[in-house]
């Protein structure tokens, strides 16, 4: 560490070269308004020279750090010899300025003051008049203007303190928006895309089970196709939202409801599978957010089933108790052999999270015969 580091730490070079010129103004006016030698209370030429240079060093070294000192060298000079008051005034300020406690900052304005009165040398009236506006004008009202340079200071730097603060909240609540938003967006690409993507899997192996029956073939091939099509329609309605300012975005279609369960159903049953479906209820009457819910747990379900139990016989049901609306998916046992497929498992850990976010509740579970249990209940 360098000897500027040591003497002067955290400052800039402006604030040491002006340091250095307050320590030579105060040894400027020292040297000028100490009297003469032989007149009555001057200072021993030794003395003050003396005196001036430990001043101005102390003011060049400490006036931030430990204005105290300074301050108690200035006193004494002023107590030795009234005429010498220039010095006071700029570690008066240097007090109200970097000292940090007020009862350490009165304490030494009294002194100061007692220092540049001296009640014990006065006679006369106007004398004390005199010395007590010197005592106002030298000590008190600079360290009052110290003070409040403080007290600024210290308001800034609460003010901008505050302000990075709420800046790092804002930039902290941004993030969090938009990981909720990337969540969001993949756990609509997973449920629409994921879906289409097994119906077309599904398909395919009906393909190949049917090689010998070409209308069959030609048939699950358009339904391949048509699959993709819709696969590749959800993936731009889903990346859509994030084009900014792209005069060409993505088309929005109406969001899937309850009435689209059944179309879907149709779907898994021409791709091959085995599904059966109650709705005795009302799409008009059930809040749009709520039908959205519903299709997607079901598409979920009847994905899952497809992947993990082919050729068993699957259940779909909706039901509308009071105030609302039960979504229950069941699948027997695989009957033909299941496929392994690599899974990120996060299908149903995102019908939790929409379910939850509706205030209702979700039961995904296996069943005593080997088959799966996929039940919501959202308020409706």
């Amino acid at each position: 560490m360098g000897i500027r580091a040591r003497l002067w730490p955290d400052l800039s070079t402006r604030e040491i070269w002006f340091d250095a010129l307050l320590a030579l103004s105060s040894a400027v006016a020292v040297t000028l308004t100490r009297r003469a030698p032989g007149e009555a209370g001057a200072l021993p030429a030794s003395v003050a020279a003396t005196g001036t240079v430990v001043l101005a060093v102390l003011l060049l070294v400490l006036r931030r750090r430990a204005p105290l000192v300074p301050f108690a060298v200035s006193v004494v000079l002023t107590a030795l010899s009234p005429a010498v008051t220039g010095a006071v005034l700029i570690t008066s300020y240097a007090v109200g300025r970097y000292g940090s406690r007020w009862p350490v900052r009165v304490v030494a304005g009294v002194v100061g003051s007692v220092a540049v009165v001296q009640p014990w040398a006065l006679e006369t009236l106007d004398e004390t008049a005199g010395a007590v506006t010197a005592a106002l004008l030298v000590v008190v009202l600079p360290g009052a203007l110290g003070a409040w340079a403080r007290a600024r200071s210290d308001l800034m730097e609460a003010l901008t303190e505050r302000a990075e603060r709420a800046e790092a909240e804002r930039e902290l609540q941004a993030r969090e928006a938009i990981a909720t938003e990337r969540a969001r967006i993949a756990r609509e690409m997973h449920d629409a895309v994921g879906h289409r993507v097994s119906l077309m899997v599904l398909q395919a192996g009906a393909i190949e089970m049917a090689a010998t029956d070409r209308e069959r073939v030609e048939q699950l091939a358009c339904q391949v196709q048509v699959a993709g099509r819709q696969a590749l329609d959800e993936l731009r309605q889903a990346v859509g939202v994030l084009r900014d300012g792209d005069d060409d975005g993505a088309p929005l279609s109406p969001q899937p409801g309850l009435d689209d369960i059944e179309r879907m159903v149709k779907e898994c049953r021409a791709a091959g599978m085995d599904v059966g479906m109650t709705r005795p209820v009302d799409a008009a009457s059930v809040d749009p957010m709520v039908c959205r819910a519903a299709y997607r747990i079901a598409q979920e379900a009847l994905t899952n089933a497809g992947k993990h139990a082919p050729g068993a016989h699957v259940s779909v049901a909706i039901e509308r108790p009071a105030g609302q609306l039960v979504v229950r998916v069941v699948n027997g046992p695989a009957t033909e052999p299941v496929h392994a497929s690599s899974s990120g498992g996060f299908g149903l850990v995102g019908l939790r999270e929409r379910v939850r976010t509706m205030n209702g509740t979700l039961r995904a579970e296996p069943r005593l015969d080997g088959g799966f249990l996929v039940e919501a209940v959202l308020p409706a």
